[in-house]
Parts: structure tokens; sequence; C-alpha cells
């Protein structure tokens, strides 16, 4: 008796950890076709990119002594040249500064003045936690209205798709440079897997990014 209770309670587990998988399966699909069809004609080259008033490039890794990650100089870059190229006219750089030894904007507004761009057309985003929030910040906080979304191309369609649901109207540019660093971009392209499904339930859910506060009139002084 005791043999056949386990097998069944074997099964059970066997038959929930399926369906588990496969729930989860289903919602990764879902996801991905999801930020696929929303980002759909609002990906660009770089050169073929509309005009916007604003870059809005996405914090990622800063190493140590301040220097930006290859993969966020690459972001950088792109950033650089749209400004060169006229393409925008101010460049909003959104990152994690949770802790005063570690500040995203701080590394990318030192990289955008060391290559070029005029500090007074930058603007610092220190509570861009993750994507969500960095682009909600853009819209509640710096009064984006319409921007071009900078990161990598696995994150771009992402970005875009959250831009433009919490109202910014969003084109995005997105990097291939780095995927010369193959483990790291095998990583990063996997784990935006999960970071889909997350950003369907922070759509879902509206919430507010983790820092609110007034209205910031960089964005505005810099365009002027």
């Amino acid at each position: 008796m005791r043999k056949i209770t386990l097998r069944r309670t074997l099964r059970r587990l066997v038959k929930a950890g399926a369906l588990a998988v496969a729930a989860a399966v289903l919602t990764m699909v879902a996801g991905a076709w999801w930020v696929h069809s929303e980002a759909d004609g609002h990906v660009y080259a770089q050169d073929a990119v509309p005009a916007a008033p604003v870059a809005l490039v996405l914090g990622a890794q800063v190493d140590p002594g301040g220097v930006p990650s290859p993969f966020l100089a690459a972001r950088l870059e792109i950033a650089r040249r749209l400004y060169a190229d006229g393409k925008v006219g101010a460049i909003l750089v959104s990152g994690d500064h949770g802790r005063w030894e570690y500040n995203e904007p701080g590394a990318m507004f030192e990289w955008l003045v060391g290559h070029g761009v005029p500090s007074q057309q930058i603007v610092l985003d220190h509570a861009g936690f993750d994507t969500y929030d960095s682009c909600a910040r853009a819209r509640q906080i710096f009064g984006v209205r319409q921007a071009i979304v900078v990161t990598q191309s696995y994150h771009l369609e992402r970005a875009v798709t959250l831009c433009r649901h919490l109202g910014v109207d969003a084109s995005g540019v997105g990097d291939d440079t780095v995927r010369i660093y193959k483990q790291p971009w095998l990583h990063s392209s996997i784990r935006e897997r999960g970071a889909v499904v997350k950003a369907m339930f922070d759509v879902a859910s509206g919430r507010d990014p983790v820092f609110l506060g007034p209205h910031e009139t960089g964005v505005e002084a810099a365009l002027r």
C-alpha cells in the first residue's frame, strides 16, 4: 500500500512539474511575441532611425574605477553618434545609482563628455534601476514624450515596448558590436527571456517606478 501511495505521489509531482514547465514556456513564448509585435516598425539601424528630441541610453554594468563595460560603452557610442549626426538634441542617461560607490549614470556622463558631447546636453537619471523604471521616469519625471532608445539588440524590443506602453513615443537603435564577447552576450540573451516575462507583469500591474518625485527640467533645459 505504501509503495502504491508513493508511486501516485510521484506521478502527481511529475505531472505538476511538467505543467509548470509548460506554463513557463508558454509564458515566455507569449512574451517574446508581445514585445516583437509591439516593437515592430519602431526598431531601426542607426543611420535610418528618425530624429527625436532625446536619446534615452539605458544603463549597464560599470567596471571598477567607474569605467563603462564594453556593453555600456557601445550604447554610449551610438548615442554620441546620434548627437553628432543631429538626430537628437539631448541625451538622457538612465541607470543604477542605488549605492554611493556604484554610479552608472555618472560613468555614462563622464564617458560622453570625454568623447566630445557637451555636458549641458546630457541629463542624468540616477534611479533607472531597470528598463521599466527608466522608461517610466523618462516620461513621468523628465517629461520625455519622444525618444530614441539605445541598448543592445537582444534587449531592444523589450525596451521599446515598455517605453511605448509608458507614454514615450519610442524608436530604438540596438548595438551588435559586442557580440564578440560570446559568453556574456549569450548569458544576457538567455536572461532576456525571463526579463520579458517580468515586463509583462510590470505592464499588467501598472506599478510605479521605485522612486518618483517632482518634475525635473534637465531635458527641457538641454533642448533649449
